[in-house]
């Protein structure tokens, strides 16, 4: 079975370095492209610079050079730029692992119906622990949908753009399913002032910026006399790019369709 050909957007940023070494690394696949900005340093320099090897493939800021060759297209970017590169996917049936959050609706239903054209894996964590822990959530919400205030903390460092984080809005999803609710009507994302009692069927967050945080993630049950706290903490985005890799795996043979990492690893 031949090794899947794999292009990476982003390719000069902390996820996209992170994303080619995994490339690199992994016995199963080849890195044939690596897409960065107008402008970026990286362009026209070897992808595997940074790592002090030589890969053959430059960066590009075409799109058409720089995905020319690849079967997968792994997308950890923002989004005008996440929906530029689907779109071309979609044109020339190149499957796509979209793990960029900041999405609004109009970009999650672009997302959905690209996903009528090629195969799409898209979710807000690829980390396997990540997606366990939401399975995990699913099972104690219910246990906890009365009785106990539900609050979402997460942090990460200085440069992320988009805030509650894209994983921490998807725990709450998860929660708020498991419980009969909307988060849409339920979740409260920000609190100063004289705020009156805490309505009880809220889904609080609470978000931190600072530093190099990779990302950690804690849900709290707080009832009374007692506290639950379920946490993720990511130590290196190697987990990602690693998660995005078996997403890589799981799209080889399907067709098209919007799968999430739940579908990946088979939690439904």
């Amino acid at each position: 079975m031949s090794n899947m050909k794999i292009a990476v957007a982003g390719a000069n940023g902390r996820m996209g370095h992170m994303l080619i070494e995994a490339v690199l690394n992994a016995e199963d696949a080849d890195l044939v492209g690596a897409l960065d900005i107008p402008g970026s340093p990286a362009i026209g320099k070897d992808a595997g610079m940074f790592l002090g090897q030589q890969t053959g493939v430059p960066v590009e800021s075409d799109m058409e050079k720089a995905f020319a060759n690849a079967d997968y297209v792994i997308d950890f970017t923002r989004p005008a730029g996440t929906l530029e590169h689907l779109a071309w996917c979609a044109a020339h049936n190149v499957k796509m692992v979209i793990g960029t959050t900041g999405f609004d609706d109009a970009g999650k239903q672009a997302i959905a119906e690209a996903a009528g054209k090629i195969p799409v894996v898209f979710a807000p964590n690829m980390s396997v622990g990540v997606n366990v822990t939401m399975k995990l959530l699913a099972v104690a919400a219910k246990h906890f949908a009365k009785g106990y205030d539900i609050e979402i903390i997460e942090a990460h460092h200085r440069h992320k753009m988009d805030a509650p984080s894209g994983t921490a809005l998807r725990m709450g999803e998860v929660i708020a399913e498991a419980v009969g609710r909307d988060l849409k009507e339920c979740g409260v994302f920000a609190r100063q002032g004289i705020t009156g009692e805490r309505n009880p069927s809220s889904i609080g967050f609470s978000t931190i910026r600072g530093g190099d945080i990779v990302g950690d993630h804690t849900v709290l049950f707080a009832g009374t006399g007692e506290r639950i706290e379920i946490s993720h903490k990511s130590a290196s985005r190697a987990s990602y790019a690693q998660g995005s890799l078996i997403g890589c795996r799981f799209l080889a043979g399907k067709a098209a369709g919007l799968y999430d990492m739940q579908d990946v690893l088979g939690l439904k």
